[in-house]
């Protein structure tokens, strides 16, 4: 058996065409779990929606997965063979203006919520625009989500909005997905001090692949993946450090053009170009050969399994309570 076959693998991001040819790529790539987006312009009825859809498909491929809603729902995902879908939303937007919808999604089972998604909501500020930092509004919804078991994520939020909720949070927060603007400059990317102030505060980095953020955008390969986890690494130790592929697969340009609007009729926040995942990795059912990768980079097999699978699974105990 291999150590990534071993291992607990749990990606922190993903937010593919949701599909049982996705499902199946899951089983093939060795996934145990996945943070799985299931909100991100969508308001809270239109999210529910979505909540139901995702729990129907995990019904129909229940040979597939299943519904994670503790920690202990991801090792029996692991003991039977199956994914564990973790729900999760890339945006604040679906709460609107009502802290109660809080403790309505964390029954329907949603386990993390991102502030914002790349501008300006109720709660504070994405990344691409200027920063005002934490609303009093923003600082009752983390109270809340701390109350609920909700993982706070900051990874298209701010950098003001970030520190500050950071600071306001009682719970680990996390990136779930980011790269270190300390291997290529970009608005998305997290800068070296902003990566040590989570990490110092019982926080966690998830690191992306997502090829424009890349320091050699879609020439680069899983080596180069690697080489940006430590990076983090490097920075922060490897104790608060997983991985957040930010995989999209199944999806097109079109997609890419609704994730990347901003308030206002035909606004648009940024254009990606070309989606081209790093060579060895461009499907989940590749995931490992991140895993061989990282051991033909010397990694210790303690390390990897950390970095893959064991460090998400301690931060969301920590803040899901089980």
């Amino acid at each position: 058996m291999s150590l990534h076959t071993d291992s607990i693998v749990i990606d922190g991001l993903i937010i593919a065409n949701f599909e049982r040819a996705v499902f199946e790529d899951m089983k093939k790539g060795g996934l145990t779990a996945a943070n799985c987006t299931v909100s991100v312009w969508e308001n809270f009825v239109k999210t529910v929606e979505n909540i139901a859809d995702m729990k129907r498909k995990i019904r129909d491929n229940a040979d597939l997965l299943s519904l994670v809603r503790t920690t202990a729902d991801i090792t029996k995902a692991k003991a039977e063979g199956k994914t564990g879908i973790i729900l999760g939303f890339q945006n604040a937007h679906a709460i609107e203006d009502n802290l109660s919808y809080i403790e309505t999604f964390a029954d329907l089972g949603v386990r993390v919520i991102q502030l914002c998604y790349n501008t300006q909501n109720l709660i504070g500020t994405g990344c691409y625009e200027r920063d005002g930092g934490l609303s009093d509004f923003g600082r009752e919804a983390i109270a809340e989500m701390n109350r609920v078991g909700i993982m706070v994520d900051l990874s298209h939020v701010g950098g003001n909005t970030s520190t500050e909720a950071i600071e306001a949070s009682t719970k680990p927060v996390c990136y779930s997905h980011c790269l270190p603007s300390g291997l290529k400059a970009h608005p998305r990317n997290k800068s070296d001090e902003q990566l040590k102030f989570i990490a110092d505060r019982g926080g966690f980095i998830g690191v992306t692949m997502f090829p424009p953020f890349l320091k050699r955008g879609i020439e680069a390969t899983v080596e180069d993946y690697v080489e940006a986890i430590d990076y983090v690494i490097n920075l922060v130790g490897d104790d608060c450090v997983g991985i957040g592929t930010d995989f999209t697969q199944g999806y097109g340009r079109d997609f890419f053009q609704w994730l990347t609007h901003d308030k206002g009729r035909y606004r648009r926040l940024t254009d990606f170009g070309t989606i081209k995942n790093p060579e060895g990795i461009q499907t989940i059912g590749e995931m490992p050969n991140l895993t061989a990768a990282m051991e033909r980079a010397g990694w210790s097999a303690t390390r990897i399994e950390k970095v893959i699978g064991q460090n998400w699974l301690r931060i969301f105990s920590e803040v899901w309570g089980a």
